[in-house]
Order: structure tokens, then C-alpha cells, then sequence
């Protein structure tokens, strides 16, 4: 059985912004961060299906450094889901929907996940590269 990570964040900008935020490689290195360093990934991630793309950084005791993953949907800008391997090979999906008080809501589904403690770990690492999420927007 495998879980489903899900989060939810809203943000003050247009729906447009977002969606840049998500797949623009340099605006990606903004908040995409080692977790344990904070410094940028570098990637080579394009909003089209069928690429191939890594992150990366510098690899640890635990870990190589890679995420690697292949863009799955991209529905601009509305929807966009990719594979997304370290370890485990998940699949996220982004839900763009702008709401009736102009904010634009942004879903996050990651499934595929073994384990109470691989979730407990997308969790944390989703929603510490989110603190950074808004200076992606400017």
C-alpha cells in the first residue's frame, strides 16, 4: 500500500506567476534548496512532456544528491505532473486554481510513497522549500 501526500498553499499573485514559479529552471533554483544546506538545486527542468530533467546538489552520507524525474502532463496553467526519484520513484502533481478572492490556490499531490516515514520526510521537505516559495514570484 502506498501513500498520498497532499498540501495546499495559496498565494497573493496571478495564477501566471505561479505557474512560472513551478517551471521556470531559474526561478525553480530559488526555492528548490538542499534542505540541509539551503543552498540552490541546479536543474534542468522544461515544462515539457517527456523531459528528462535532475536536480541536484551535493550528495551526503545518506543520499546522492539526485532527484531525477520525467515530465508526465503539462496543461499551462492549470495542471503540470512529473515523476520524481530519489530513492523511491513518486509522482507529483500540480493543481493550479484561481480562487474567488483572487488568490490563486496551489495543490500538491505526491503519491506513491512507501511509508509513514518517507511522507513524514516529502512533507517536511515540500514545506520547507515553500518558505521560499513567494521571492519565485517576484
Amino acid at each position: 500500500m502506498s501513500n498520498t501526500l497532499t498540501l495546499d498553499f495559496q498565494y497573493a499573485s496571478s495564477i501566471e506567476k505561479v505557474w512560472s514559479a513551478l517551471t521556470d529552471s531559474n526561478k525553480l533554483a530559488k526555492w528548490v534548496v538542499n534542505n540541509q544546506t539551503g543552498v540552490p538545486m541546479e536543474n534542468d527542468f522544461k515544462p515539457v512532456v517527456g523531459h528528462r530533467f535532475q536536480f541536484r546538489t551535493q550528495p551526503s552520507e545518506w543520499w546522492n544528491g539526485i532527484i531525477e524525474g520525467e515530465v508526465l502532463v503539462v496543461e499551462e496553467p492549470n495542471r503540470l505532473s512529473y515523476t520524481w526519484e530519489s530513492g523511491e520513484k513518486h509522482t507529483v502533481t500540480w493543481t493550479l486554481q484561481t480562487l474567488e478572492d483572487g488568490k490563486v490556490n496551489l495543490h500538491l499531490e505526491q503519491s506513491g510513497i512507501s511509508n509513514e516515514q518517507a511522507l513524514a520526510g516529502a512533507k517536511y521537505g515540500w514545506s520547507n522549500w515553500f518558505k521560499g516559495f513567494e521571492q519565485a514570484l517576484a
